[in-house]
């Protein structure tokens, strides 16, 4: 025994073998770790300057998939057969990827899972956006996922997008992100003419129909022309990529924040950036899998689309992709009654629903019950459970699953904390979790803290992005 637990008195020996108290996580780390943190955090603010969609997500998982040896099913699909050690990837709509690594056990035991979505708050341009008013030319939006509005006014924005044209032609826009591009603004009123606004209530400030980005004010270069502004736009949209306006109603243009993902603090110890929500998730998720080998549990990791709208859709989670992409890998494998392994593989395996949570944040205190709260930098965090109010909407973690996660997390060296969304009668939210939960399998949701979430910069600390890989990748075995 050391001096120091010899001046220990009896009280403080048993608080600290009985109690818990969640700790920084930054005390955890040695050299090495702290090297191998900081190469995962500039790769992420990488992925996150360059994924500001969720189709520009699955592009850039199809590289460092192709890159760490995984194939498209199309590949398997010719030699007839998947076997143990074989990694597989399958798009959907270009907005969906599940990545497996097929195991050593039969997959009718189930896999080990982790679910992140790739889809993030934003504003999607109407079908017919472009219009002129008072010599200025504007693109209507209309948004997509939980925003406060008044977050996107006055911030430069980028547009990112794929139009298909009458003949066929698809086009891919990117516009806004490079620092000879032009970016796009919501203007705001000035403080002198705000009195009425000021009086409104912060979510009625500015207007769902108010939220207008000014794309010109310099008209075609004819006079006595009607909407010469407008004309003007178009004309250049059609030299640029051949556009009509007729094409913005077979487009899908999202209206995001402009820039690149930055360090943040004197220590620069947090991220900031547009879309974490729930890119950190899916980043260190497609990580972890991608460094495993020839494991004993089929791994799948599962980045999915319209997790903010309720996972709906054909991309979304409620849709069949998931499961349509498991009966794929097991018809490959030459498993007798196939239909019946798909329910069984399903049934017995482990999800960890990979998602954010809301931090604790000292700006705005009364928000969460501190003592089942979330925090920054004390690592990952488990969430037994989500929805609101009364757990409604949620999936409920079993004790018996939560024990072999807290073994898992402890046994690799994982900082890990517990916490609730908000407090009870205040919170709440969904993750995907619920909807893998109607196959019986095990799930948990599991993520980071972030502060500001759902806004136009969300911050994150970098250690709890380090947990979080380690974490999934201690899960993926």
């Amino acid at each position: 025994m050391s001096t120091e637990e010899k001046e220990k008195t009896p009280g403080i020996l048993l608080q600290e073998q009985l109690t818990k108290k969640w700790e920084i996580a930054w005390n955890d780390l040695d050299e090495e770790e702290t090297h191998k943190m900081k190469v995962i955090s500039d790769e992420y603010l990488s992925y996150l300057t360059s994924g500001k969609t969720e189709r520009q997500c699955v592009e850039i998982s199809i590289k460092m998939a192709e890159k760490a040896g995984f194939k498209p099913l199309d590949d398997y699909k010719k030699s007839g057969k998947i076997i143990a050690g074989d990694k597989i990837y399958m798009v959907h709509k270009g907005k969906t990827i599940v990545l497996f690594i097929a195991g050593t056990d039969s997959i009718e035991n189930g896999m080990a899972i982790v679910g992140a979505h790739i889809d993030a708050p934003r504003l999607d341009l109407k079908p017919t956006p472009l219009y002129e008013s008072d010599d200025m030319a504007f693109f209507k939006t209309h948004y997509y996922g939980g925003i406060k509005k008044y977050h996107w006014v006055t911030i430069p924005l980028a547009m990112h997008g794929t139009v298909v044209k009458k003949d066929g032609e698809t086009i891919n826009l990117s516009i806004g992100e490079a620092l000879t591009d032009p970016v796009f603004c919501i203007t705001d009123l000035l403080p002198h003419l705000s009195q009425e606004q000021n009086a409104k209530k912060m979510n009625e400030g500015i207007t769902g129909e108010g939220l207008n980005i000014i794309v010109g004010s310099q008209p075609y270069k004819e006079k006595d022309l009607k909407e010469g502004v407008k004309l003007n736009i178009l004309n250049i949209l059609h030299e640029k990529y051949g556009m009509v306006e007729e094409d913005f109603a077979t487009a899908e243009l999202e209206v995001v924040p402009a820039g690149a993902a930055r360090n943040v603090g004197f220590d620069e110890s947090l991220v900031g950036s547009y879309g974490q929500d729930d890119r950190i998730c899916a980043y260190t998720a497609l990580k972890a899998i991608l460094e495993r080998d020839n494991p004993k549990r089929t791994l799948c990791v599962i980045l999915a689309d319209k997790e903010e709208i309720g996972s709906c859709g054909n991309t979304g989670m409620h849709s069949l992709f998931f499961e349509n992409s498991v009966a794929e890998m097991i018809d490959l494998m030459n498993i007798e009654k196939p239909e019946m392994v798909v329910r069984r593989c399903l049934m017995n395996s482990e999800m960890l629903s990979a998602d954010v949570t809301a931090g604790v944040d000292p700006n705005f205190s009364g928000t969460h019950d501190k003592n089942n709260a979330p925090y920054i930098g004390k690592g990952i965090v488990l969430s037994k459970y989500g929805g609101s109010r009364g757990k409604s909407g949620s999936n409920d973690a079993h004790a018996e699953f939560m024990g072999k996660m807290r073994k898992t997390l402890d046994n690799a060296g994982v900082v890990w904390q517990m916490g609730e969304l908000g407090r009870v009668d205040l919170g709440g939210g969904g993750t995907i979790a619920y909807i893998l939960a109607k196959y019986g399998m095990d799930v948990l949701d599991c993520g980071p803290a972030l502060l500001s979430m759902h806004a136009p910069f969300e911050l994150a600390s970098k250690v709890d992005v380090y947990m979080c890989y380690k974490g999934y990748k201690a899960f993926l075995v």
